[in-house]
C-alpha cells in the first residue's frame, strides 16, 4: 500500500504533517479528515504520484465548471443576505459556505465559494479567500468582511453589508426601470415610422408619378427621406450601435470622459435621476465602510474604486487630499460643485458630532427618497414629450401627403 506524506491544519489552525497509508490520494485526504485534520498538501512518498494541495489541482477541479463572465448584483445581494443569517444562526462560516454553495447552480460564484471554502479550511481568513475572486467580490465587500474580522463582529458586518446591497439593488432597478421605458417607447415609434416610409410612402409615391402633377417640396422631402429609408433600411440598426462605440471611444480618453460624466449629472430629464442615485450609492457606499470600522482614508479610497462617474471621483480624490492634510470633507465636498448645500451641511455636521456614518447614511435615504419621486414623475413628463414628437412626425407625413391630393382635386 502507497505512502503519502501530507502537510494538514488541525482545528486550532496549527500545521501538522503526517505520513499517511492509503490505496490513492483521495482515500489519504479522507483519513486526515477522519482524524480531524483539513489537508493542504498530499503527496505520494515514493513520488509515483503528483503533487495534490488541498484547494488546488486536482481537488480543487472537483466539482467545479467552466464559465465566464461575473456575478449579478442580484444573486450576490441572495448570498449575503443567507450568509448573514447562518451566521446570526450561529453556524460555523465553512459549514455556512458550504451550505450555500450546494444550493447554487453551476457558476462564478458557485466555483469562487467552492475554492473560498477550502481556504478557510486551510487556515486562510475569509476576507483573505474571498480576495483571489474580485470577479465576485469587490474591494469594497472584502474591506468590510476584514473590517468585521478584526473587530470580531463578522456577524454584524454581514447583516449590514446584506442591507447596503439590498438598497443599491433596489435604486439600480429604480433607475434600470426609469431609463427602459422611454427607450421601448422610442423604438417602438421608430419601427412604426420606419415602416410606413418603407410601405406605405412608395404607393403614394408611385400614384403621384402616374398623374404627373408637379410635387410640394414638403412632399418631395418626404419621398426622399422614404427613398433613403427603403434603400439603406439595414443600416438603420447600426446606427445606435455606431453612436455607443463613438461614445466608449470618447469615454476612453479621460478629458473627455470627464466631461461626457459631468453633463450626465446635468443633462435634460434623466439628469435629476442620475445625479441623484450616484450621491446616493457615494454617501451609502462611504457611510457603511466607516460604520463598520474601515479606517476613514481606506474607505474614501474603496468609495473611489467604486465610482464609475470622473466628475465624484475627482471629489473623492480631493475629500482624500483634504483628510490627510487634516482637513475637513465638507469643504472639497461643496467646491466640486455636484453636491447641494443640504448634504454638505449634513457632512460638516457629522464631522462636529463624531456620527459621520449615521449622517451619511441619513443622506443616501434622503436622496433614494427623491429618486423615488423623481422616477414616478419621470413618467408624466416623458409621455407628453413621446406624443408630441410621435404627432408631430405623422402630422409632417399626413400633410407632406394630403398637399398632392388637394392640387389633384383642385384639378378635377
Amino acid at each position: 500500500m502507497p505512502t503519502f506524506t501530507c502537510e494538514a491544519v488541525d482545528g486550532k489552525g496549527n500545521k501538522v504533517k503526517k505520513e499517511v497509508d492509503a490505496e490513492d490520494r483521495d482515500e489519504a485526504m479522507v483519513k486526515l479528515k477522519g482524524m480531524g485534520l483539513y489537508p493542504t498538501k498530499v503527496e505520494e512518498a515514493a513520488g509515483r504520484g503528483a503533487a495534490a494541495v488541498a484547494g488546488g489541482g486536482g481537488e480543487r477541479r472537483a466539482g467545479r465548471t467552466f464559465t465566464i463572465g461575473g456575478v449579478s448584483l442580484g444573486a450576490l445581494t441572495t448570498f449575503t443576505q443567507q450568509l448573514a443569517t447562518l451566521q446570526d444562526a450561529g453556524l460555523p462560516i465553512v459549514r455556512s459556505l458550504r451550505i450555500l454553495e450546494g444550493q447554487l447552480k453551476p457558476g462564478v460564484l458557485k466555483n469562487a465559494l467552492l475554492d473560498v471554502a477550502e481556504d478557510v479550511e486551510s487556515g486562510a481568513t475569509l476576507s483573505e479567500a474571498m480576495a483571489k475572486h474580485p470577479k465576485c467580490f469587490d474591494r469594497l465587500y472584502v474591506g468590510m468582511i476584514k473590517a468585521g474580522e478584526a473587530g470580531g463582529v463578522l456577524d454584524t458586518i454581514l447583516d449590514r453589508l446584506a442591507n447596503f446591497m439590498e438598497k443599491s439593488l433596489k435604486l439600480k432597478k429604480k433607475v434600470i426601470g426609469a431609463l427602459i421605458y422611454p427607450i421601448v417607447v422610442t423604438v417602438v415609434a421608430v419601427g412604426i415610422l420606419a415602416g410606413i416610409m418603407k410601405f406605405v410612402i412608395p404607393a403614394f409615391k408611385k400614384m403621384f408619378e402616374e398623374t404627373g402633377i408637379t410635387l410640394p417640396a414638403l412632399t418631395e422631402m418626404l419621398i426622399e427621406v422614404s427613398n433613403f429609408v427603403s434603400d439603406y433600411w439595414f443600416l438603420l440598426p447600426g446606427i445606435p450601435i455606431v453612436g455607443l462605440l463613438i461614445l466608449k471611444g470618447l469615454k476612453s480618453h479621460p478629458r473627455s470622459k470627464y466631461m461626457i460624466d459631468k453633463f450626465t449629472l446635468h443633462m435634460p430629464v434623466f439628469g435629476t435621476i442620475i445625479h441623484k442615485s450616484t450621491i446616493s450609492r457615494f454617501s451609502r457606499t462611504l457611510g457603511t465602510l466607516i460604520a463598520s470600522g474601515v479606517p476613514i482614508l481606506e474607505s474614501l479610497s474603496i468609495t473611489r474604486e467604486a465610482t464609475t462617474n470622473d466628475v465624484i471621483a475627482k471629489a473623492i480624490d480631493d475629500v482624500h487630499a483634504s483628510i490627510r492634510e487634516g482637513e475637513s470633507i465638507a469643504r472639497p465636498l461643496q467646491e466640486a460643485g455636484v453636491f447641494d448645500d443640504m448634504m454638505v451641511n449634513m457632512v460638516d455636521i457629522g464631522e462636529e458630532t463624531g456620527e459621520l456614518d449615521k449622517m451619511l447614511n441619513k443622506i443616501a435615504d434622503n436622496y433614494d427618497d427623491d429618486v423615488d419621486v423623481a422616477v414616478e414623475s419621470l413618467s408624466s413628463i416623458i409621455e407628453p414629450i413621446l406624443i408630441v414628437g410621435m404627432g408631430g412626425a405623422v402630422g409632417f407625413i399626413v400633410i407632406a401627403l394630403f398637399l398632392p391630393l388637394i392640387q389633384l382635386i383642385e384639378k378635377l
